[in-house]
């Protein structure tokens, strides 16, 4: 047993640990885990422990259906919102098999291989997520409506906003679950809020984003409402999309920054290039539900397949931002999606436009909410629909690529 599994038994000694939660995420992202005390932690690192992974959407079948989760030992963080007397952890697991490999349909095992494979290019990646999400009223019986918490739109303050002490207590729980938000504020729509997170390495980026969503809807519902991660939950209103900013760095340097004199390194170019190239193949996993597709080409949601700068109506944007913030934009994927997989795609995607040395096309200058369709003919657009993703995603070799049958299944299916 390492150092830091070391560390982590003392901790929960010394803290009063009682409960231990051993948490993973099924093919689509959703949280699920397991709970054991902590008299059984030095076994869970040491050989795993098992669970039916028959009964886990994507995971094994009957016949082989066990499979075994191992603690990663530097994702310990206390559950603020649990009694600090007795108090309550949660891990983050890999999953492995009877024979101690890592399991293919685990996400998180996924995205590490993927980082392995831009490591060995030369590259280290950061990534950071902007989520979206409604606050809703609940009835009398506690159920989930489609009233929003308040009337208010993008930056307003309260009283028009009443969700800032909601959002308050989302990122100070995140602040001590060593989760660094970067930003929080009202969004557009009525009852919509939004939380954007400092960049980090992907994995733990990821694992930030799933820890985020069991927040809000925890905190959401220690107030009285319901938080949702639907893309579209309003027909007219704006959908909650999470953007994906990400950027690369070689030998220290961004490269997604700009030269001296003003121009983009040729990596930067091939990266992009790979990303829209790729961008209908990818959909069904960035964008997993029948209303993601509704959400598309409104309320500064992309459907054109381009890129410019600044310009928040195209798929792919470069902020106005210097030095180790200049970064790309990705606008499409929403809070359904699972990120393991969503940051996966995503840089095999950008690696492999480095790799065939993809020629970025020019930026689209334009408005496409309020251009001609005879402009907007000229550029391809994102699927229209969940079963046109699907089929994409299907037919697709660099999916197959990128993930195992087991994964493409479940989501095209």
């Amino acid at each position: 047993m390492d150092s830091t599994m070391q560390a982590v038994l003392q901790f929960v000694e010394e803290n009063d640990v009682k409960f231990i939660r051993l948490a993973f995420c099924d093919v689509m992202g959703t949280l699920k885990n397991i709970a054991i005390m902590p008299g059984e932690l030095p076994r869970a690192f040491e050989t795993g422990v098992s669970f039916d992974a028959s009964s886990i959407l994507g995971f094994a079948p009957v016949d082989k259906s066990d499979l075994f989760l191992f603690p990663d030992a530097a994702t310990l963080s206390v559950l603020p919102w649990r009694p600090q007397t007795g108090r309550v952890v949660r891990f983050f697991c890999s999953v492995r098999t009877a024979d101690g490999s890592p399991y293919g349909a685990d996400g998180r095992h996924i995205l590490r291989r993927t980082l392995r494979r831009l490591a060995d290019a030369g590259y280290e990646c950061r990534v950071g997520a902007e989520c979206e999400f409604y606050l809703f009223e609940r009835d009398a019986e506690g159920r989930p409506t489609k009233r929003p918490q308040d009337d208010g739109g993008y930056f307003d303050v309260a009283p028009l906003d009443r969700g800032e002490n909601v959002r308050r207590e989302i990122c100070l729980t995140l602040e001590e679950m060593n989760i660094r938000p970067e930003s929080s504020h009202h969004e557009q729509g009525p009852g919509q809020n939004e939380v954007d997170f400092k960049h980090a390495a992907p994995l733990t980026a990821a694992d930030d984003v799933i820890t985020f969503k069991n927040v809000v809807k925890t905190v959401a519902a220690r107030n009285g409402l319901y938080g949702s991660f639907s893309p579209k939950p309003l027909a007219d209103k704006p959908g909650s999309g999470m953007h994906v900013n990400i950027s690369l760095a070689r030998g220290g340097r961004n490269i997604f920054a700009p030269g001296p004199d003003g121009a983009y390194s040729p990596a930067m170019r091939s990266f992009i290039a790979g990303v829209l190239a790729c961008a209908g193949e990818i959909c069904a996993f960035t964008n997993p539900v029948p209303g993601s597709y509704a959400r598309f080409g409104s309320f500064e949601a992309p459907r054109y397949v381009a890129w410019s700068h600044q310009n928040r109506s195209q798929l792919i944007r470069i902020p106005a931002a210097q030095g180790e913030y200049r970064r790309a934009e990705l606008r499409s994927p929403d809070p359904l999606c699972s990120p393991y997989l969503a940051f996966t795609l995503l840089i095999r995607a950008g690696l492999d436009g480095i790799n065939r040395r993809l020629v970025l096309p020019d930026a689209a200058n334009v408005n496409f909410y309020t251009a001609p369709a005879s402009v907007r003919a000229q550029f391809h657009t994102l699927p229209e629909t969940l079963e046109d993703a699907k089929t994409a995603a299907a037919g697709s070799d660099f999916i197959a690529q990128c993930l195992p049958d087991s994964i493409i299944r479940p989501y095209t299916r």
